[in-house]
């Protein structure tokens, strides 16, 4: 059996915004195609805390310490199933961001990541330690009291019901990296955004100045090593 890493997703705070669907398809690779809802691009902020990552089967006194991460992504597919493209990861472990960058091919950042979290409202802020990809992110949100029933064909649900991502190595081959969870339980949450520089270091102008907002408890995950994406024939891009 392959080895896998498990860890916990907890707290998270999802934001999102619809965007230029062919801006988007610029930045993701030729071998995907965008996954629109409706007919529309989305790109997404979501930050949240990762704890107890470790190899599969190595006790939780071995995970690497609780850290805190945001991530800018989108929404592709390959000839099989659709996952997440991400434009950055910002991370406030060391570690976390060399194994992203050299074992994953993702672009990870190091970054100073405070966050907040009491069940009510969520508090997430970050800013980038290099100088040269300098961004900052600072919001907060009041979270309903009520979990939201997601059905499957709903927008939240296609939002954060990813079960996979995809990324490139250094040869241009294209690579899906597979995850499992259950589904995320999500409230509506109400953001505040202080400050968000996060869209604009990627290059990324969002239709509306309002995101839509949800929050989550988290989930527990294990994800599995990187294979080659699924790619179709011939073009699949919608």
């Amino acid at each position: 059996m392959p080895w896998a890493v498990a860890m916990d997703w907890r707290d998270a705070l999802f934001l999102h915004w619809r965007v230029d669907a062919e801006a988007m398809r610029r930045v993701i690779s030729p071998d995907l195609a965008l996954d629109l809802y409706d007919g529309s691009a989305w790109i997404g902020i979501v930050a949240f805390r990762i704890t107890g990552a470790r190899l599969r089967g190595l006790p939780r006194f071995a995970a690497l310490p609780p850290f805190n991460e945001i991530n800018v992504r989108t929404y592709v597919r390959d000839a099989e199933k659709p996952g997440v493209w991400f434009l950055s990861l910002d991370a406030a472990n060391t570690l976390a961001v060399w194994a992203g960058r050299t074992g994953l091919h993702l672009p990870y950042v190091h970054a100073r990541i405070d966050g907040k979290w009491d069940g009510a409202s969520c508090t997430y802020g970050s800013e980038r330690i290099a100088r040269t990809t300098g961004a900052r992110f600072d919001a907060t949100a009041r979270i309903d009291s009520t979990a939201r029933n997601t059905a499957p064909h709903s927008l939240e649900y296609w939002l954060a019901e990813r079960y996979c991502f995809f990324t490139r190595d250094s040869h241009g081959r294209t690579l899906r990296g597979d995850v499992e969870h259950e589904p995320w339980p999500l409230y509506d949450a109400t953001p505040a955004i202080a400050a968000n520089t996060l869209l604009t270091a990627a290059n990324v102008v969002p239709f509306d100045d309002t995101p839509l907002a949800h929050a989550s408890p988290g989930v527990s995950t294990r994800a599995w090593p990187l294979r080659p994406a699924r790619i179709a024939t011939s073009s699949f891009q919608p």
